[in-house]
């Protein structure tokens, strides 16, 4: 059914009507005219090439802010919930080539306040250990470590919560109840939270730019209602799509689900074992019926990685899609160039997070940016 599907920051079911998304949470859809702008300040990584990123809130006004001298900033977050997936890392990866490209500073919130409040089972002390693994994660990435600032919520507290308190005063109930879903049920702690993931929209008094999956937009949506109040530019938003589970087109990956996701963790043979095993197919039952009517590329989980993020070359994108279509490419073989993609992106990563360790107190706290921060103590 068309309607059977859900978003919200916390949980994403169901096979998602991206169109239909941008019409109910009001944003834009990326016009042909947007992205060939984008695309001029230089190569854009495949993601963003093959319209994985396709809505927006206020993009066009950031580049011409950029375009007039005014700069902007960038802001994102992973709230620890369990172990990287690389689905977890999209974000990351666009926040940094708008950094390369336009030699920005970049926030990174690590909310280990979130999912304590949100979800249940969950202990501080299971998120304090995800945390450690995942600043390693994003620091793998390659972020400039003087233009680039990693926080966790309960220990930079102190100079969040009076901001916090200026944005929350702005945020009545009904408003909260309208955007979350807030209930009678719901923790008083889960309802402050939203405060405290506005606040870094307002850490400069340049257009904040906030790379983020779609699920997220009920924040920003709030914050654009505080932030002129305030003094600030509404924040503007880049929003994803979804990576679909190694099972199929509905939801999205989740590494609580073992056979939905590639984590960044993963060895060769993890990696082998669960694509071959687990990633949903678009081939014909028999290899006389796929040579003879082709597979479905649309429904094909190994395609849909590959053309997502994981091929570069867009010729080769192409020719796969022909190719398997027509009967030519076998499930097989494209399950194995998914493989060798993935253990070669994982490869890149692992090894660039076994030198991240060094790099920690300079992103948290003796980077430029860091040491900035730390002097941080309201918004003007």
């Amino acid at each position: 059914m068309p309607d059977a599907f859900e978003v919200n920051p916390w949980e994403v079911k169901g096979i998602v009507d991206y169109d239909r998304l941008v019409r109910e949470f009001g944003t834009e859809k990326i016009e042909d005219f947007l992205y060939k702008k984008l695309f001029s300040y230089g190569k854009a990584p495949a993601s963003l090439r093959r319209k994985f990123w396709y809505s927006h809130r206020d993009l066009n006004m950031t580049l011409q802010d950029y375009d007039a001298g005014k700069g902007f900033y960038l802001y994102t977050g992973r709230a620890p919930s369990g172990p990287m997936h690389i689905g977890h890392i999209m974000p990351f990866t666009l926040a940094k080539w708008f950094q390369d490209t336009f030699d920005v500073n970049l926030y990174i919130e690590i909310p280990d306040d979130e999912k304590f409040l949100a979800k249940q089972g969950l202990t501080l002390e299971q998120i304090d250990e995800w945390v450690k693994n995942d600043i390693l994660d994003i620091i793998a990435v390659g972020f400039n470590p003087d233009k680039t600032f990693i926080f966790q919520d309960r220990e930079f507290i102190k100079q969040m919560y009076t901001p916090a308190c200026r944005i929350a005063k702005k945020i009545n109930f009904n408003l909260a109840k309208a955007v979350f879903g807030f209930g009678g049920s719901t923790n008083v702690g889960h309802m402050f939270y939203p405060a405290l993931q506005i606040v870094p929209c307002l850490f400069e008094k340049k257009r904040c730019l906030i790379p983020a999956a779609i699920d997220q937009d009920n924040y920003w949506r709030i914050a654009r209602d505080v932030a002129e109040g305030l003094g600030y530019h509404k924040p503007a938003q880049i929003h994803s799509k979804f990576i679909v589970p190694l099972t199929g087109m509905a939801g999205k990956m989740s590494s609580s689900e073992p056979h939905h996701a590639i984590l960044l963790s993963d060895d060769a043979n993890a990696v082998k074992e669960k694509v071959i095993k687990h990633a949903f197919s678009g081939g014909r039952t028999t290899l006389a019926e796929h040579r003879k009517l082709g597979g479905n590329p649309d429904v094909d989980v190994p395609y849909q990685w590959l053309a997502t993020f994981l091929e570069e070359d867009d010729a080769k994108v192409k020719k796969i899609y022909a190719d398997y279509k027509s009967g030519k490419l076998l499930t097989g073989e494209l399950k194995q160039m998914l493989i060798d993609k993935l253990n070669e992106f994982l490869d890149q990563h692992q090894k660039a997070r076994a030198k991240a360790h060094k790099l920690v107190d300079r992103f948290k706290y003796t980077g430029k940016l860091a040491k900035k921060m730390w002097e941080f103590e309201d918004i003007e």
